[in-house]
């Protein structure tokens, strides 16, 4: 049974995270004339894939949370993924709004290991919850690729 209220919440989060997120991403002329990977998707693929992306990460929290063992577990759980909100809304504004990819590439190495962190911790007492994690580990190496390439095609920045 999944219980609603961590739902509503951690959906609630991801949904804050994502509109935070989005508003620091623009897709305009400066990003258009950078030099892209072969492999970086259409810019339309993005909002479904994050969508996908936070939807599961919101699943994962309330399971977490469901089988979390402990109060103190809980809360850390809170700490972790609020991390995680903030250097994803950040690795955005590093990368669109201060228009650094050099800079945005050591940042998105931090959103890597919180997103790792959160899946090692879940692991303690949710499988579930941290295959739920996969994905957006998954996604966020994958675009830390792309990242590097936008670095290593276009610089020196700033």
């Amino acid at each position: 049974m999944i219980p609603r209220r961590p739902l509503f919440i951690a959906a609630g989060a991801a949904l804050a995270t994502a509109i935070a997120g989005g508003a620091m991403t623009r897709i305009d002329a400066w990003y258009r004339a950078l030099d892209k990977s072969a492999l970086n998707p259409p810019d339309w693929a993005f909002a479904p894939g994050w969508t996908i992306i936070f939807a599961l990460a919101a699943l994962a929290a309330t399971f977490g949370w469901r089988d979390a063992k402990t109060q103190r577990d809980r809360s850390l759980l809170v700490i972790f993924f609020f991390i995680n909100a903030v250097l994803n809304i950040a690795w955005s504004a590093v990368f669109f709004t201060l228009r650094r990819p050099d800079w945005a590439l050591a940042e998105v190495a931090t959103l890597w290991i919180s997103v790792a962190v959160i899946a090692v911790f879940l692991a303690r007492f949710s499988r579930t919850a941290s295959l739920l994690m996969l994905p957006y580990l998954g996604w966020v190496s994958f675009a830390a690729y792309l990242n590097y390439e936008v670095a290593a095609l276009n610089g020196p920045f700033g």
